[in-house]
């Protein structure tokens, strides 16, 4: 039996199961045709640790091959066809240029970052700076990221702030917020009609005694300040260990200020390993949340957004294995029976209601998302097809001269 006629033969006794339970299987299938998760031109890079940057073979030189890297993730999985940017890593002398080559393979440019983090001035904090000068250049460095984002037709911009203190005494806590407030109203008030700022946090590192935005709570009340237009971009690492991430979810959606995710995966402190490596139930559980959220009319403009600097892995199949597990979460949180799980919790049957989610959860939903991107004209098998095509030794060719584009 050849590979194809085996997907085949497991999609079809999976619908046929799905269909006894009562799933409505166009409903599902279409769904998981119309997800949608950016990949950041950084993850095709050279990048490292605090200690060294490993270089790779092939790697992109510049933004228009890490763009021609993340359309070939996208022609396997189907679901990726925005690129995120990070300036001045992705600065190009024509924007215009590098958003008709976008356009070229299918692609577009999704949300821009501006970089707060790796000037010298920065050392004390970017727009929380004491230095009136330094919070002038940080404002103005973000100010000129939405004029990138109206040259490349972005309606996102992405903020992280490395601001915080390394030891206390060292700055006022409320002097610092009131700084950052009064740096962010100014680009909130030059926010186009059309775009949303979305504000991360992080709750230590670089800084080590406090971060000036350090959970979601304060990042909820930074936006709430700004206005509707500022919402919070929830980073799956950056937590605290025992926070229930699948709660905040709810929280803002319930709040209606979810405006993006940054998927990752972490064992300790950082964020860089592949969403869904060592926490695929926790990955399934924030999904249904958000399956919640879109069943309830709500979530539509959520960003999905990756954000992994694959170190040690391949750069493009870290990438198609991080879509992948994305697309079997999100199946598998399509498939919760809502009105059995809603009955349970309200009838107060808590293993009832716990079963209603494993039983979704255990489903192997990989010849279903198989056929589905089949059905979209993508790779049943995303990693087998991108090492059957020889990419990567095609561009490893080609890129053999000069040097790999990475962090600055």
């Amino acid at each position: 039996m050849s590979t194809e006629e085996a997907t085949a033969q497991a999609y079809d006794a999976l619908s046929r199961s799905l269909v006894a339970r009562g799933v409505d299987l166009e409903d599902v299938e279409d769904r998981l045709k119309g997800q949608r998760i950016e990949t950041p031109s950084w993850g095709y890079g050279d990048t490292g640790t605090r200690f060294a940057v490993f270089p790779q073979p092939g790697v992109p030189r510049n933004p228009f091959e890490k763009i021609a890297d993340a359309a070939e993730a996208h022609k396997h999985t189907g679901i990726c066809p925005s690129v995120a940017i990070h300036i001045p890593w992705d600065k190009v002398d024509d924007y215009g240029e590098l958003k008709e080559y976008a356009e070229s393979l299918g692609m577009r440019i999704g949300a821009v970052n501006p970089n707060l983090f790796q000037e010298e001035e920065y050392r004390l904090g970017s727009v929380c700076n004491p230095d009136e000068a330094v919070r002038r250049k940080a404002t103005d460095h973000i100010l000129e990221c939405l004029g990138v984002a109206g040259e490349v037709g972005s309606e996102i911009l992405s903020l992280w702030l490395a601001d915080g203190t390394n030891y206390a005494g060292q700055d006022s806590f409320i002097e610092r917020r009131h700084r950052m407030l009064e740096c962010l109203s100014e680009v909130y008030e030059a926010l186009p009609e059309n775009m949303r700022l979305l504000v991360e946090y992080k709750p230590f590192e670089p800084a080590f005694y406090h971060t000036d935005i350090a959970d979601w709570g304060a990042s909820l009340n930074i936006c709430q300040k700004l206005g509707e237009r500022a919402e919070v971009l929830v980073d799956l690492g950056h937590h605290a260990k025992e926070v229930n991430i699948e709660y905040l979810v709810a929280m803002l959606l319930d709040e209606d200020r979810l405006g993006g995710f940054h998927f990752n995966n972490r064992k300790y402190a950082d964020d860089d390993l592949i969403v869904g490596s060592l926490q695929p139930f926790e990955l399934f559980l924030i999904y249904v949340e958000l399956v919640g959220g879109e069943l309830e009319g709500g979530g539509e403009r959520i960003a999905y957004m990756i954000d992994q600097t694959h170190n040690i892995e391949p750069k493009i199949e870290g990438m198609i294995l991080s879509l992948m597990n994305l697309q079997e979460s999100y199946a598998k949180a399509l498939l919760v029976d809502r009105g059995a799980l809603r009955e349970a919790q309200r009838s107060g049957d808590v293993l009832g209601a716990h079963r209603d989610l494993l039983e979704a959860y255990k489903t192997d939903v990989r010849p279903l998302c198989a056929k589905v991107r089949e059905d979209m004209g993508a790779s049943s098998d995303p990693l087998a097809a991108f090492r059957e095509s020889n990419y990567m030794e095609r561009v490893t060719e080609e890129r053999k001269e000069g040097r790999g584009a990475g962090w600055g």
